[in-house]
């Protein structure tokens, strides 16, 4: 789809089909909307006064076009209350509207820049807004559905958006939203492709195989390490959990250096668990339906460097994926084993199905080894997570009240909510072994804070967060811009962060 801004006057844009909003509570159109509503002989008026259209966020109502108008249909959709209308609410309207103009038929759609009148949002976060919204929200996963030979090639989606204003510099602020807009969504939409996919075909050999893609012909660099290596290396905690599976672990470092003059590199790592299976912790059935989604982490970190290297903010940026399956195989890992992670510290057993945090303190060890700071990790890591904040904001953690705060103004930008979690010393009693360094679970209660405590441990004062997606990588129906299924979470944040950090 093509997105574009052009200033024009509304009235004479041609298009399928003409987008234009209306505030709730609001009883008379104004602005380009009045004018269209003007041009329509007042439909939108009498639809408000019946009460058949009140304004609120993301409803619409379909009108019919007229001579007078260059778009053949007009669709309203609602803004929701002033006092509520941010960028986020924006990215919705954007994705509500787009959907019903998809359910329209329509290949062309003309819109108008939302939230830029009494809104006080800026033309250039609008477009970028809007891009977001309408490329997140158009999203579907669907290549594994067979089709009927008569649709075979059939185009049913929308080939143009061109955002209408009569504001020439409006049109050029917006433009260069909607570069940055569609930078971020792709890179978001790629990662739900990855995490939809099913583990018969995602397994780590096959991850390092689409990091390597998404790579290709841009200035990123990829390393696979193979078990060999792995085992060269050390990460005993890593390998442990890999044991289990039939397919061999990778170790995936792909490398951004935008500032090749400095040797500061910031790390993101992300939780490659394939499958999670529980190992012999085995898990119920039905709490095995979703475990392909245990490497959203993966996912998130891995096309962020994809948004990251086409936005070229001067700053080095390293992800970090130790990629495995967690399976119950004769090999397996068993509670009560010790084993020993990259740095030496020895981590006892007692849950085999906490094994992300085993996978990633390795990871995090690479990174303190290799001087990179600050450390971000992202993980689908606990149900304690999920408990605490459902699937409506992501768990932040750290040990670095500057990094924690920029990561949260980060997700605050990108619409990927979150809430800063504690992490007081009490709770690392909870981890306390009485036969190793650590272990691996640190009891029945606050599970995603001992969880964070466990990775803060090997991170070694180094500046560290971590992001517990749990609740938020993977939604069980459409909410906002997204659609059942895989959000991309974290790779709108962690693109916004390298952003916000790069020195200007």
């Amino acid at each position: 789809m093509k997105i574009k801004a052009v200033a024009k006057d509304i009235l004479e844009y041609k298009c399928d089909v003409l987008i234009v909003n209306l505030f709730e509570g609001v009883s008379k159109p104004g602005g380009a909307t009045g004018a269209v509503d003007k041009a329509l002989g007042g439909a939108i008026s009498r639809l408000i006064k019946r009460g058949e259209f009140t304004g609120k966020r993301c409803s619409t109502a379909e009108l019919a076009g007229c001579a007078a108008l260059g778009a053949g249909r007009v669709v309203a959709v609602g803004l929701g209350t002033k006092e509520k209308l941010d960028v986020d609410a924006v990215r919705a309207v954007a994705a509500a509207s787009m959907n019903k103009a998809r359910s329209m038929k329509a290949k062309t759609v003309g819109m108008v820049l939302h939230g830029t009148g009494a809104g006080g949002i800026s033309p250039e976060d609008s477009g970028g807004a809007i891009a977001e919204g309408a490329i997140l929200g158009l999203y579907k996963f669907d290549k594994y559905k067979t089709k009927k030979e008569k649709d075979a090639g059939k185009d049913d989606g929308v080939r143009e958006l061109t955002i209408v204003t009569l504001d020439a510099k409006g049109a050029a602020a917006a433009n260069k939203g909607i570069g940055t807009g569609e930078i971020m969504a792709n890179a978001a939409n790629r990662a739900r492709d990855l995490v939809n996919e099913p583990p018969n075909v995602l397994f780590p050999e096959e991850l390092a195989r689409r990091a390597k893609e998404i790579a290709k012909g841009k200035k990123l660099t990829v390393r696979v390490f193979k078990k060999s290596e792995i085992e060269k290396m050390k990460m005993g905690a890593f390998l442990g959990v890999a044991q289990g599976g039939h397919n061999p672990p990778v170790f995936i470092v792909m490398e951004y250096k935008g500032n090749p003059k400095s040797d500061k590199t910031m790390a993101i790592v992300g939780k490659g668990i394939t499958f999670d299976s529980g190992g012999l912790s085995l898990k119920p059935a039905n709490s095995m339906e979703d475990m392909k989604t245990d490497m959203s982490g993966a996912a998130a970190v891995l096309c962020a460097m994809e948004a990251i290297e086409a936005l070229k903010p001067k700053i080095n940026v390293t992800a970090l994926v130790p990629a495995t399956d967690n399976m119950p195989g004769g090999g397996a890992q068993k509670v009560g084993d010790i084993v020993r992670a990259m740095n030496g510290k020895t981590v006892e057993i007692l849950n085999t199905d906490a094994e992300g945090r085993l996978i990633l303190c390795d990871a995090i060890c690479y990174a303190v080894k290799n001087k990179m700071s600050p450390i971000v990790d992202i993980a689908t890591l606990t149900g304690a997570c999920m408990v605490a904040l459902g699937s409506v904001r992501t768990g932040l953690f750290g040990n670095d009240k500057k990094l924690i705060e920029d990561i949260a103004a980060a997700g605050d930008r990108s619409g990927e909510r979150m809430w800063h979690m504690p992490t007081d010393d009490d709770y690392k009693e909870l981890l306390k072994s009485d036969i190793a360094d650590i272990q691996n679970i640190g009891g029945r209660w606050g599970g995603a804070i001992t969880a964070a405590l466990f990775l803060e441990y090997f991170a070694d004062k180094t500046p560290w967060a971590h992001l517990d997606i749990a609740g938020t990588a993977y939604i069980d129906k459409k909410d906002r811009y997204f659609a059942k299924g895989a959000t991309g979470m974290a790779v709108r944040s962690l693109t916004q962060l390298a952003l916000d950090m790069a020195p200007r």
